[in-house]
Order: C-alpha cells, then structure tokens, then sequence
C-alpha cells in the first residue's frame, strides 16, 4: 500500500508535493478504511484526484509511471535517465527531482527516496521504519553509500554498488546481482503498482476465458450487473495464423510467446488498429490461441456472438477494467491500482458502480487500493468518498501545479455538496475562464 507520495521538480510539479493516504480523524466509512495496528494508524483505500484540463494528474500518474520504470528496469548504459523536470522556470535548470515513498509492504513500512537529474542519481536512501524506530538500510550520496551494521555483513554489497552506474539505482542494481536484501521494495514496484493509462488493456483478462475457472463465473456476474447488453464473454479458439500479424514477423513473434509461457499460464495482448484482444494459452506444450467474442440476447432469448471491436467504446473499456476491479475486490489482494481518467467512455453511473464494488469488498483488513485521476464532478460525493480520499489538482499563473484534500478545508462538513462549492470555484481546481465567468454572472 501507498502511505505517503512526495515528488518535487517533475514536469508541472515545480515545488514539493505530497500525497499522503494516511487516514484523517474523520469518521465517515470508517468501516472500509484499513488499520495497520502495528503501527496504530490507518491507510485509506481510495483517493480520487480531481481538476481541470492540464492541471497535473496525468502527470502524477506519469511520476510513478517514471518511478515504477527507473526502479525495474533502470537505465541503459550511456544513456540519460528519462526524467522530465519543470521547465518553466530558466534559473532551475539544474536542480535535481526528488521523489519519496512510504510504503507497506508485507505489514512493514518501508520509506524509500532518491534524487536523480538527466544524468545521474544524485541521493538514495531506503528505510525500514519499525513501530518505535527506524533502520537506514542504506543511505547513497553520488558515489558514496552507507549500510546499516546489520546489512553490511555482505560484503558483497560494497562490491555490488562499485558496479553499480551512476545513472542507475543501487536498489535495481542490487536485485539484478541476486541480493534480496532489499528485494521486497523491488517487488512492490514490479508487482504490485499497476498503473492502467486512458488506453492500456489491463493485461490479466485471460483469468476469465476458462470457463471451468472460479473468475469466469465472477466476471459474467459482473457484467449482468453492469447493463452493457452483454450476456457473457467466450474465448474462441482460432489458428495462430489467423492473427492479423505480418508474415514477416509471424515466426519470431510465436517463438517469443513459447518463451514468455510458462505452464498453462496465459498472456493476453491486442493489437494497434485491430481492436481486438487475444490470449495465447500453453496446453499439452502447445500454444492456443484464444480471440475474446462477446454474446448478445436476441429477442427470442437466444444468444447471438459478437466480435470485441464491434462493442461500443464504453463496453470495450469496461472489459478492459472489471478484471482489475474483480481482482482489487479479492480478499488476498495486496496491489495497488492507479487509473489515469477512469471516467474515458464511461457513464458517470457506471464509474460510480465499479468504483463502488471495489470499496463494498473493502474492510479494516484491506491491503490494496485503488487510484484514480477523473473529470467527472458526479464522483465528488461524500456519500461515495470521504473528505480526505478527494484530492484536487491545480495550476497556477506560472504553470506549477499542486495538489490538496477536500480534508484540508474546515468549512467542508461531512454533510456539505461538495460539488456546489467546487463548480463555483470556493474549492479551486476549475478552469480560470469559467471561475471568471462564474463572477461576473
């Protein structure tokens, strides 16, 4: 889980930021919110970032995009670092951007942060915060580091991190030589955030092509609900030389799939310009490939199949999300979702209801979470959300962005339209030439 986001000096972010989802004294939903009792504090379970066009939550979700990346698969050799500092202020040019993370993982919190510019990582530090204390696991300045005494028995460590590139972190660098000291914080970023942008295709939809598994059934359920029109969803079985792939690459490409399969699990992907979504499956060391087709009823109750580009935008978008909403409800689960304009395609009543099958599965017990950036004002509702899970994105004259919780307005009680004072521009985070017109009415 997320506990706290602080970043500085990236894209529209010129100052610090922080994002923190440690829950306030509010009591409201107070049943959904998880509690971390080892360290008596609790860990909301949603936020929804709000704001106008160009205010900054894309590029939030683009600095833990950059985050997840930089730690899991680092930078080539003699490369820059993919950093995108602010660039409308001339006399800052050089100064570094800062991101910093608190995170519970495997019910221990770990805080880790570094500083880098195009060209090197300039700071990196990694904690292990305890109930009563903290351990500096290690502690890097250029091309210096420190271990905590406990970790420095290795004295492999010291010889890791002399190979360690300075456009690299010592923390993926560290995992690349088989040193698991440090390895849960790699996980989390490569495993657990899960960042699903206004076009990705969550990739785990092949769970729910298996109809003798438990999420096939889950999923059907789901869409029954969700009024698409859509019966149930089917994986039909078609020749791998059916795929719209050019010859050319046909063989290559099936040998890489043989390689990324490993048992029976699946991979799923689809295709620019086709609009359709395949899973390739393992069976009997042979790869099947299976094409998504949805069905229909007719007027006579019969069911007629249709293929997955010929659903609306809306629908194809839903298919591409419930699977990670089944997935967040789970008991078990421990990932967190990051959704960059949930709202694309979408009635606001069927956000709404996604967003609310997620948090009736949460308890105090809940280990994942779910964010999300959206435009739809409808979702900016206390009935739905608590005051300190809405956040707000603005940019001022100069071009810098910030981000602040409704939790930090007193004069919004819990019983407040939230909304009303939003549009009218008491709570910022709305268009300047509307909040002028607003004034002038």
């Amino acid at each position: 889980m997320i506990i706290s986001f602080t970043l500085e000096n990236w894209m529209s972010f010129q100052e610090k930021v922080k994002f923190s989802m440690i829950a306030t004294r509010e009591r409201q939903h107070n049943v959904r919110v998880p509690k971390l009792s080892k360290y008596r504090t609790r860990i909301l379970p949603v936020a929804a970032i709000f704001g106008g066009n160009a205010t900054g939550k894309s590029n939030f979700f683009k600095a833990l995009n950059f985050a997840k990346s930089l730690v899991t698969k680092g930078t080539e050799i003699d490369n820059l670092i993919n950093v995108e500092p602010f660039r409308l202020n001339a006399h800052e040019s050089d100064v570094p951007t800062r991101f910093a993370f608190e995170l519970l993982i495997n019910e221990t919190i770990y805080d880790f942060s570094f500083a880098v510019t195009r060209t090197a990582v300039l700071e990196e530090k990694l904690v292990e915060i305890k109930s009563a204390s903290e351990k500096v696991l290690y502690d890097r300045s250029r091309d210096q580091i420190k271990f905590a005494p406990t970790v420095n028995r290795d004295l492999f460590l010291e010889f890791a991190f002399k190979g360690t590139r300075e456009n690299q972190l010592f923390l993926t660098n560290s995992v690349s030589q088989n040193i698991d000291d440090f390895r849960p914080v790699f996980n989390w970023f490569r495993d657990s955030l899960i960042l699903i942008g206004p076009d990705t295709r969550f990739g785990n939809i092949e769970l729910f092509f298996d109809e003798s598994g438990p999420h096939y059934e889950i999923m059907n359920e789901n869409l029954l609900q969700l009024d698409l029109g859509i019966s149930r969803l089917a994986g039909e079985e078609i020749p791998f030389e059916s795929i719209p792939i050019p010859k050319l690459y046909s063989a290559r490409i099936k040998e890489d799939f043989k390689n990324k399969i490993k048992g029976n699990k699946g991979i799923s992907f689809g295709l620019d310009g086709n609009n359709e979504r395949y899973v390739i499956v393992r069976k009997n060391n042979e790869l099947i490939t299976k094409k998504l087709i949805t069905f229909h009823p007719n007027e006579d109750g019969n069911e007629v199949k249709f293929e997955f580009s010929e659903e609306s935008d809306g629908s194809q978008r839903v298919l591409d999300l419930l699977p990670a909403f089944i997935e967040m409800s789970l008991k078990s689960s421990t990932f967190v979702y990051f959704i960059d304009e949930i709202d694309r395609s979408l009635h606001t009543l069927l956000t709404r209801r996604l967003i609310e099958m997620y948090l009736n599965a949460c308890s105090e017990n809940t280990r994942t979470q779910l964010l999300l950036t959206t435009h739809d004002v409808m979702l900016m509702d206390q009935q739905l959300l608590r005051r300190d899970e809405m956040w707000v994105a603005e940019r001022d004259t100069f071009g810098a962005s910030s981000l602040f919780s409704f939790s930090e307005f007193q004069e919004v009680r819990y019983d407040k339209d939230i909304r009303k004072s939003y549009i009218q521009g008491r709570l910022g985070g709305i268009p300047d030439f509307f909040l002028e017109q607003t004034l002038t009415q």
